[in-house]
């Protein structure tokens, strides 16, 4: 018997160790990319003789307790399309092999490595660690370096500031505040940040956690009125990364707490790093306090990224696959079709050359086009610049001619703006184009539209709220 992990490195040759990457690849694209990175990708596979009887296993109660609710039915039907053999599946926490974290002790002796295990560990260990001042971190994704993100106009100052805040020697700014859409590299520059910060810094405590785990974390700890080691164990942190703090939005308890976690780690003149999906003034349902807290740092936006950057990323993403050969116009393919998310588009090429490593088909255009399916027909669609001005108008309330009119009043003017920001986003029109759809403007005139309704958006909660239901709608 072997455990076969997400990547399926173990008993990949097996009949249900196949029919596991097929199931995990359909709950990829089913669940979306956030939540499958978080809750399905720690799944691993039992492979054993017996392929009636499926076994599943998840490094801590937690997350199973999560998955037999939301996903044990889910799991269950995709494995029996499958393989309709298949009887039973069954979800258990299982530790995993021995996987050695970093410890960081407050003295001058090396880090010491421990062996992971479930949050209930046994009381004497607990206090040992305790009394030594040592703080566990979550382990890293080695993958999500600063040497292996891709980087150009659109990323450019989120990686610089990352980059500087992980160096060693005084801390210029602090927080520094990471936003951008889902799947754009927030993530992977939070990984990268603590990857280097404790390069520098071996006996550092760093922690990085999601915004939701805060919230688990600070709730069971005032059920079992024992907050005090909750706020000593973050507010110890050298580093501290939060994802995800959109969540937070309208839970007023967490909020307190994270607000004097985020003021103890400022005054002590330590790092903190926070990730959403919007900028700070753009948060619905968080604090005053909070957002002025936050945008006191420095913050930098990820923008959607560019074609070349697109490329770029599938290039680098080959380096890792080099037993498999992609030619260029697939590479092309997915760069131009999955557009919304670079999580989304690394996850496309994994599935075209996990499919053919498991079929030993080569891959071409056709394989590809037939493999992806669902997520290319699903891109496929485009945007017009007409389609843009009538949703816009519809929003604001005017006629689709004030949009392409000579009128600067305000009311005309800002949706004008909102509608050339979109036709830009969501079209392959050159500036001049858009420019002579709206009004024979010049091109100059689009490029300012851009740039003030992007700054708007950082700023202004109505414009960025309109900017998003015309994306919904549209994209939708």
């Amino acid at each position: 018997m072997c455990v076969a992990s997400g990547q399926g490195q173990a008993g990949e040759g097996s009949e249900l160790a196949r029919a596991w990457a097929r199931v995990r690849a359909n709950l990829r694209l089913s669940a979306g990319a956030r939540l499958f990175d978080q809750w399905l990708a720690p799944i691993e596979l039992v492979d054993g003789d017996d392929i009636a009887d499926v076994r599943l296993t998840l490094p801590s109660a937690f997350m199973t307790t999560w998955v037999k609710s939301h996903y044990a039915d889910r799991l269950f039907h995709e494995f029996r399309a499958v393989l309709p053999e298949v009887r039973s599946v069954a979800i258990e926490t299982v530790r995993r092999s021995p996987v050695v974290e970093v410890i960081a002790a407050p003295s001058s002796e090396a880090p010491v490595p421990v062996v992971a295990t479930e949050h209930a560990a046994p009381a004497s260990s607990t206090a040992a660690n305790e009394a030594a001042g040592t703080i566990e971190r979550p382990a890293l994704d080695a993958r999500l370096t600063f040497d292996r993100f891709v980087v150009d106009g659109s990323n450019m100052v989120a990686f610089n500031a990352a980059r500087a805040l992980a160096q060693p020697g005084p801390v210029r700014f602090s927080p520094l505040f990471l936003h951008g859409g889902t799947g754009q590299g927030k993530t992977h520059l939070m990984n990268a940040i603590a990857h280097a910060f404790l390069a520098s810094h071996p006996q550092a405590r760093v922690m990085l956690m999601s915004a939701e785990r805060f919230m688990f974390e600070f709730v069971a700890a005032m059920r079992a009125r024992d907050t005090f080691a909750f706020k000593a164990r973050l507010r110890a942190c050298d580093l501290l990364l939060i994802d995800d703090l959109q969540f937070i939005a309208g839970k007023d308890a967490t909020q307190e707490e994270f607000f004097h976690t985020v003021n103890e780690i400022m005054a002590a003149g330590k790092r903190l790093v926070i990730a959403a999906d919007r900028a700070p003034q753009a948060l619905e349902g968080v604090e005053t306090r909070i957002v002025g807290r936050l945008g006191a740092g420095l913050v930098a936006d990820i923008r959607p990224s560019s074609l070349d950057l697109r490329r770029a990323v599938l290039e680098r993403r080959m380096v890792d696959l080099p037993d498999i050969a992609v030619p260029a116009e697939v590479i092309d393919l997915l760069a131009t079709r999955i557009t919304s998310s670079i999580r989304e588009l690394e996850g496309a090429l994994t599935r075209v050359t996990a499919y053919a490593m498991l079929t030993g088909e080569t891959v071409d255009l056709a394989f590809a086009q037939a493999t992806l399916g669902d997520m290319l027909r699903g891109a496929q669609r485009r945007v017009t610049i007409d389609e843009i001005q009538k949703a816009v108008s519809e929003h604001f309330e005017l006629k689709p001619l004030d949009l392409i009119s000579a009128r600067r009043a305000r009311a005309v003017a800002r949706p004008r703006q909102i509608a050339m920001y979109l036709a830009k986003r969501l079209t392959t029109r050159s500036l001049p184009e858009i420019g002579r759809k709206f009004g024979g403007r010049d091109h100059s005139t689009v490029i300012h539209a851009v740039r003030r309704i992007e700054e708007l958006r950082d700023s202004d909660r109505d414009v960025d709220g309109a900017v998003r239901v015309l994306l919904g709608r549209l994209e939708g």
